[in-house]
Formats: structure tokens, sequence, C-alpha cells
């Protein structure tokens, strides 16, 4: 008796506070642990995790969230949620329809037991309008007689529901795991789609603690080939990917694998030897991406990105400033607008369409070459060429020759193949340099490398298209010889005086480069691009919120161009 009464009276003791952290501790076998966030206590609601709309006669409370309202709404939404009660965490949220939703899939199909939740100490009350709350999570996965733990860090929000301006979760499903996407929702039990080992060109399986920046691709690639790839289906935890995800291109997610499945084999075309340094070039820099692929081939040899959480180099799509002057140039040659040695205009400024373009600095190049212009990057140089071109020219040229924007390439993993869509006025004269609706990635601006070296477009492409019987997008002509030439002069010439010189030194005499700015609103820094070839390879890079090209991606994009394959 008196074991049982010192266990009764244990667990009728409050949690302790530890160093600003509250724990919020399980107790038992299966199911969702006892209650108690900060020191215990009720819930600030009327026991039934609903919330009334304000009388008539009541005020709507505005202004900063205290350390109280932002630490009780925490508390009644955890506390809730580890206890197993869905509807009542849901209600201390604004969208108690997901939330619900969510977080009953948390047990239900995600099979998640023995919940533990700790809170960290809240940031930002008083100060603002949100409070931000860190917390940890430990579980169990267990399904039909298999278990394995899960753990990982998360985060809430509070902020006040503009209705009745009440303290409530501000909901997304983040807020029950940071892999999640609104709409997307946890599921455990046979995956459906068996695992695949990937290998490199030379037969090695490509992993992510080799090579971090994979996950994605791995990902990719077992979505489009475990089916048939020869493997069998194992039991995980997965996160599945909702209608918003499926059109991002967002792939399935394993979090744990309760029993292994037997993999499929998928070989690709990526250089172990250029896949390490791009990891250690990328890491280097925030925000960083690039990619190498073999001109002659297409083959992808190489894809490295900062942010595992997101493929920019492949499924970017963001304004590639100086580096799209590569297809302008070239189209302003096939229309005899431009010639690489024949002068050309450089003003400090141009207006078109009622805007007033800019170079760098406001320079100018009087009485200087096209060539010039290029290797300087003259904005002016190309903006002042817009009265003459039609407004569908890019674009064609963009398709046509570079084959691009036009949602057909097939890699093996999800990608985006770049957008120049028809534009007009001041927005088709800004796409010319880069801006204005144009968007494009490091695997597009290496493929524009690529397909000046190599003098007509290869699809780029990660896994052998003999492997599926898949058809790879073509462009439906190439350049005429002049142009041809002439464009690799330009890029040549930059490479050896121009913006791009100081990345390239070193690199010649076979090689071409252009480097880029794009400015983004509301950042300080513009996204620094550099794109460029060097024998039989071509690399484009992007840092976002870098700074100039030449000196943030020019230097990944040239260590990788000398590692060579």
């Amino acid at each position: 008796m008196g074991k049982r009464r010192r266990v009764a009276e244990q667990r009728r003791t409050n949690p302790a506070v530890l160093g600003g952290v509250i724990a919020v501790v399980a107790v038992g076998g299966a199911g969702f642990g006892a209650y108690a966030l900060w020191g215990g206590g009720p819930a600030p609601d009327d026991g039934k995790g609903t919330q009334s709309a304000p009388r008539h006669h009541d005020t709507v409370k505005t202004g900063p969230l205290t350390a109280a309202e932002v630490r009780t709404t925490a508390e009644r939404f955890l506390t809730a949620w580890q206890q197993g009660r869905p509807a009542e965490a849901a209600a201390a949220t604004n969208d108690s329809a997901a939330a619900t939703a969510l977080l009953t899939g948390y047990t239900q199909d995600a099979h998640l037991e023995q919940v533990t939740l700790t809170a960290g100490t809240g940031t930002g009350t008083g100060t603002g309008t949100g409070g931000k709350v860190p917390f940890s999570v430990r579980a169990t996965v267990a399904y039909k007689g298999l278990t394995k733990p899960l753990a990982y860090d998360s985060a809430l929000t509070v902020v006040r529901r503009a209705t009745d301006g009440k303290p409530v979760v501000d909901w997304h499903a983040s807020v029950v795991h940071p892999d999640l996407k609104d709409g997307d929702t946890l599921v455990t039990g046979a995956s459906g789609t068996p695992p695949v080992k990937a290998l490199d060109r030379d037969g090695d399986e490509l992993t992510t603690a080799d090579y971090p920046s994979l996950g994605t691709v791995l990902d990719g690639l077992r979505e489009k080939y475990g089916k048939t790839a020869g493997g069998k289906a194992g039991v995980e935890l997965r996160v599945i990917r909702g209608k918003a995800s499926q059109k991002a291109e967002l792939s399935d997610k394993t979090l744990v694998e309760l029993s292994k499945g037997t993999p499929g084999t998928v070989r690709t075309t990526l250089s172990p030897t250029l896949q390490a340094v791009a990891e250690k070039q990328v890491a280097k820099r925030q925000r960083a991406s690039v990619v190498v692929v073999r001109p002659s081939t297409g083959e992808i040899l190489a894809v490295a990105n900062t942010d595992h959480g997101f493929n920019t180099a492949f499924q970017g799509s963001l304004a590639p400033g100086s580096t799209m002057k590569v297809i302008t140039s070239s189209l302003l040659i096939d229309k005899h607008l431009a010639s690489a040695d024949k002068q050309h205009p450089c003003p400090k400024t141009f207006t078109y369409g009622g805007w007033k373009f800019h170079n760098d600095d406001d320079f100018e190049i009087k009485n200087g070459t096209f060539k010039a212009s290029f290797a300087r990057s003259c904005n002016t140089a190309f903006i002042s060429q817009a009265p003459k071109l039609e407004n569908a020219d890019l674009t064609r040229q963009a398709q046509q020759v570079f084959g691009l924007s036009m949602n057909n390439w097939a890699i093996g993993v999800p990608s985006f193949d770049g957008a120049v869509p028809v534009q007009s006025a001041a927005q088709m004269a800004a796409s010319l340099i880069g801006q204005g609706g144009v968007r494009m990635n490091p695997l597009n601006m290496a493929s524009v490398a690529a397909t000046v070296k190599a003098g007509s477009f290869h699809q780029p492409y990660l896994v052998s298209p003999k492997t599926d019987g898949r058809t790879l997008a073509t462009a439906s002509r190439t350049l005429s010889a002049s142009t041809l030439s002439q464009l690799r002069e330009l890029m040549k010439f930059t490479a050896d005086y121009g913006t791009a010189a100081e990345a390239m030194s070193g690199l010649g005499p076979d090689y071409g480069a252009k480097t880029g700015s794009a400015e983004v609103d509301s950042q300080k820094k513009p996204n620094g691009w550099f794109t460029a070839y060097r024998g039989d390879l071509a690399a484009a890079g992007v840092v976002q919120r870098g700074g100039h090209g030449g000196d943030t991606a020019g230097p990944i994009v040239a260590t990788l161009l000398k590692t060579g394959s």
C-alpha cells in the first residue's frame, strides 16, 4: 500500500519548471500523457474547447500580446493535443477545421502514441502582435506490432483572432511537423512506393549522409521510379503531399521507417567528384544553389543547395538578371540589331514604356561595341532595342533555340524549365535583362550556357531516357553559325575582360561566362547569378540576397569548372 500511495502522490504533483522549460510529461503506455504546461492549472476557456464570438457590448482587444496570453494559449493548445483531444486543441487555433483534421490524423492515420511535448520559452511577446513558442515532440510510431521512436522540434505562433481579438494559435500544418505544408498529411502504413537505391554514374550508392543536398532528389527518384525499379514496399511514417504541394511538385517524404522494403536500383548521371565539390561550395554561403551539366549530352553531373528542404537548383523560379542577356543577345544578333564588334549604344539611362531603366551606378560606354556592353553588363544596351522588337520575340527565342518555357522537360525528377512569358511595354523591356516576368533556376541557366557551348539544345537529364523510354524535350531550331560564333565571342570576352574575369581567371581559353544581379523587391541585396562553360562542362549558380554574381555565385561555378570530370 505504501508503494501505491507514493505512486499516486507522484502523479498528483505538478511538473517542475527547469531552466525556463516546462515539460508536458506523458505517463502510462499507449495513448497520450498527463496534463500540465507551465506549472499546471486550468486552461483559460470554458473547459469544452470552445471560444464564443464577442457579444455586442464586448470590446475587441487589440495591440501586442502579453507574455501571459501567449503562455496560456500555447498551454491550452499543447495540452489538448497531447491528451488526445484534437477538437479542443483545434478550438485554440484560427482554423479549427484544418487543425481538427490534421490532429485527428496524428493518432488515427499516423499512428503516433505516447506523445510528450516540451515547450520552450516564447519569444516576441509584448513587443508585437504575435509570440512564437518553440516546442519539442517525442512520440512512438506504432503500427501492427511494429514500433519506432519519433523526435523532432517545432514551433507555434500566437496571434490575435481578427473577429474577437482573443489570442489563438496561428494555424499551419508545419505546427504539427516542420516538414508539413498546408494540405499535407501524416500517414503510417505500407508505403505503396518501394524504396530505391540511387547510384551515381560510377555505380556507387548516393546517400544524404555523403551528399546532404540530395534529399529532395532521392525523394523524387523514389516517387518516379519506385514502382518500376524492382523493389518491395516497406512500412513507413510518411508525409503525403496535398494538392498545393503536388502543384509545387514536392515529393512525399519518409520520416520513420518501421520495416525496410527491398529497394530497386536507379542509376543517375551524377559525378561523385563534382557532387562532393558542389556540396562543399554551396555550404560556404547562405541560400546558394548550383548545377553542372555536360553540354554534349545534357547529363546532369552535380546539383546542390544550401537549403536542403527545397531544390531551388531544379525547381526554383527566380528572375535570372543579366544572365538572361545570353538569350537576348542571340535574339538581337539574329535580328541584325547587334553585332559583337560593331558600335552599340550604352547610355546611362533609357526610358521605355514609362519606365526609366538604369545601368549599375549609371555608367555609360561612349562609342563602345556590343561586345563591350555585354562584358560590362550594360542594361541600356539591351533596353534600347525594345522599340524594335515584337512582344513575343524573346519568348520565341527562348523556346525555339534554348528549349525553355514549354513545360516539357523530363529530367527524371521534378523540375521547372523556366518561364519567358509574352509581355508588353516596360515589362517586355525588363524581360530583356532578366527581370519582368522571366523566371529561371540554375538548371535552366546551366542549360543555356551548355547550348551555347554545344551549338544546340540538349535537354538536361538526371536519369537516362533509356531507363524508362521517356521522350526528352527538343528545340525547333539552332542558331546560325554567325550568331553562335558571336555569342561565344561575347561570353569569352566577358570571361577574359568583363564582369566574370576575376572568377574565371586561369580557366581559359576554351571558356565563356556571364554574370547577373537580379533585383528583388524588399531585398537589400540582389540575387547573384553566374553561368559559364569550360570544355565539355557547363554550370550555373545563384546566391540569393548575395549581391553581384561575379563575387558570389562566380567562385562556386568556377571551382566546379576547374574540378572537371
